[in-house]
């Protein structure tokens, strides 16, 4: 699909996505060390999928094996179904947006982004007619004949895009693009990127340890840990229903609750008897942790399925973030929108929520 059309939004979601670029057993080892375990990953055509993970998880692995910048230690990749396993890199139809921006400094704006379209011979006329569009796609038009040092950082990473763009690539790479950017400008660029991605149906693959970043820009996050993928979702079902512990921790903020689950569909934990979010599938006292997001909770002064004390209150502008210390020790996390009656420390308080909210994970 030509990046300079719009996406076809009519499609019925019963149909089975594209799939753009898919690994088999992609693997990566350095000596005795696995830096990426054998990882099957189906991209789909137009989406913008997010390799999430700390320091350490692989996914710049990953991204260097799709990018075909470090060789395999087994499995494949496929690109359009074509193997491009063993592909050099220029022959992956592959662009890559760096978190350097990667410009060449004594070339205007208009020159940076011409310049991939040069090297593919492609007809004066032609060049100034895409450069113009992309220009205008990324909100640059006027800024063609300045260099990147008349340039603020987030029209520099404008430009980087733009220039992946103007030679329509299959996939586009996005390897930490926003992390040099100051928070303002990089959930500005956010939006932008996400209505580039919008208007031009491209396919991306977006590299951060941003959760936030994942959250806001993802069609679908990737979450990685230790070499392998943790889970694969959308932001919702990522945020919502984590499978494991560390996709609870590392998504946002979340309470952990460990315990036995009880035939009469409860978990029995130090603190209480916490009613499970589903009827118990599994043996009784399988042990087994509760996961609830602080925004699911709410503090009342009569009842709830748990109780302890305000020890610690943190505005945070829109809300204020309140830590319960419970009668084991446990610490608790709830939100209150600003503008309600603030609690004050030391005051008790019971905690309650939807069963359904919470998530049960393996312990």
């Amino acid at each position: 699909m030509p990046y300079f059309s719009h996406k076809d939004e009519t499609h019925s979601s019963a149909v089975v996505p594209e799939i753009k670029m898919r690994t088999e057993g992609l693997m990566k080892k350095y000596g005795a060390t696995t830096a990426l375990h054998p990882v099957d990953l189906n991209v789909h055509t137009g989406e913008l999928l997010t390799l999430l993970g700390p320091s350490g998880s692989g996914k710049t692995t990953l991204l260097q094996l799709i990018c075909g910048l470090t060789e395999p230690g087994g499995g494949e990749l496929f690109i359009d179904g074509i193997n491009k396993t063993w592909a050099p890199t220029h022959q992956r139809d592959i662009g890559v947006v760096f978190q350097n921006y990667a410009l060449f400094p004594h070339l205007t704006v208009e020159e940076n982004i011409a310049f991939p379209l040069q090297m593919r011979r492609v007809n004066a006329a032609e060049i100034r007619t895409q450069v113009a569009r992309a220009l205008d796609m990324v909100g640059l038009a006027g800024f063609g004949h300045r260099f990147p040092r008349e340039l603020s950082g987030g029209q520099q990473q404008r430009v980087a895009l733009a220039r992946c763009l103007v030679y329509q690539p299959s996939l586009i790479l996005m390897d930490e693009s926003l992390s040099a950017l100051d928070r303002q400008l990089r959930e500005n660029m956010q939006v932008e990127i996400k209505r580039i991605h919008r208007e031009t149906g491209a396919t991306i693959i977006f590299v951060t340890h941003d959760q936030e970043e994942a959250l806001a820009l993802s069609d679908r996050v990737c979450l990685m840990n230790a070499g392998r993928i943790e889970q694969i979702g959308t932001p919702v079902e990522i945020y919502e229903s984590p499978r494991t512990a560390f996709v609870a921790d590392f998504i946002g903020i979340s309470n952990k609750l460990s315990g036995q689950i009880t035939a009469g569909g409860h978990l029995m934990c130090p603190d209480g008897q916490l009613p499970l979010p589903a009827p118990p599938t599994g043996r009784d006292h399988q042990h087994a942790v509760m996961v609830i997001r602080p925004e699911h909770i709410e503090l009342t002064e009569h009842s709830g399925y748990l109780h302890g004390e305000v020890v610690e209150t943190i505005y945070v502008g829109s809300e204020t973030r309140l830590l319960i210390k419970l009668a084991s020790g446990a610490l608790m996390t709830a939100r209150q929108s600003t503008g309600n009656t603030p609690r004050q420390l030391g005051e008790r308080v019971f905690l309650h929520w939807q069963p359904s909210h919470a998530r049960l994970i393996p312990g």
